[in-house]
């Protein structure tokens, strides 16, 4: 495993601040892997996500992205590196046409505009959203805007993808249809791509391959998410959700029947069901 994040004791405080937003963060995110964050509102998850890409500057300690720094001197290296998707990509939106924005960066970079045709259909396709090029990104639903702003992302072709609270504006279908996307995404590109989610939704961050836990600014947990997950009464303690799953356990064994041990997944509970119904 090739480390390709690091925090080494960060801490950062807002000005006016009572307190610190996150303090002494020590932690490695490997290459290749799905990482999420997780945390109640306030809890420094956001705040952690900012740091990684300079757009927030830490009050103590080191950050390290693929081994460059993450300061003045290497920002935009830094910035090559890492692409965000915020919560609300309206915010982000920069051109006229889906097409435009998706340029935007390359623009940025210098990028000789005979790459630029080149790369802008391929990021899109990527994306499912090839045939709105040349759309008005306004005109867009809250799930193509996203798969339009993870586009312009992957044109610059990152090697971190963090998505900062990017589900959270979407309903139940779009935000299972944007999961289901980077796990696409993850599949196609496997090392060469790293994420980072940012995210309150339980159900999102079991995908994942690891689980970060943050409350209050520290460092909780770092775990795969069946261990996690399987405490529900710690999640309900920092202020989390319980995955549905779990809740459906619960509430099954409450009526005398034998759950399975470990954790499973809504899929995986549905299989379990449906196997053990099956057999009646």
């Amino acid at each position: 495993m090739v480390p390709i994040i690091k925090f080494e004791d960060v801490s950062f405080t807002y000005a006016n601040a009572q307190r610190p937003a996150l303090q002494n963060i020590n932690l490695t995110i490997n290459q290749g892997d799905w990482v999420a964050v997780i945390g109640h509102n306030g809890s420094g998850k956001s705040t952690f996500a900012k740091l990684i890409n300079y757009l927030l500057v830490p009050s103590t300690g080191n950050i390290t992205v693929a081994g460059v720094p993450v300061d003045m001197e290497h920002v935009n290296e830094v910035r090559d590196l890492v692409g965000m998707v915020f919560q609300n990509p309206d915010n982000q939106f920069v051109g006229a046409t889906v097409a435009d924005d998706v340029a935007f960066g390359l623009e940025n970079r210098q990028v000789p505009r005979s790459e630029m045709l080149k790369i802008v259909p391929e990021a899109l396709e990527r994306v499912g959203m090839e045939q709105y090029a040349s759309r008005e990104p306004a005109r867009l639903s809250g799930g193509q805007k996203q798969r339009v702003a993870i586009a312009s992302v992957l044109a610059i072709e990152p090697k971190i993808l963090i998505l900062d609270e990017a589900t959270s504006m979407l309903d139940p279908k779009g935000r299972r249809e944007m999961i289901a996307l980077v796990r696409e995404l993850k599949a196609s590109l496997g090392d060469d791509l790293t994420v980072l989610s940012i995210t309150h939704d339980i159900d999102e961050a079991a995908q994942a391959d690891q689980v970060v836990v943050i409350n209050d600014g520290e460092l909780v947990e770092v775990n795969a998410p069946e261990v996690v997950f399987a405490n529900a009464q710690t999640l309900t303690d920092l202020g989390l959700a319980v995955p549905f799953a779990e809740q459906l356990k619960a509430k099954l064994a409450e009526r005398g029947i034998a759950v399975p041990n470990t954790y499973q997944t809504t899929e995986g509970m549905v299989d379990w069901i449906w196997q053990l119904y099956s057999k009646k």
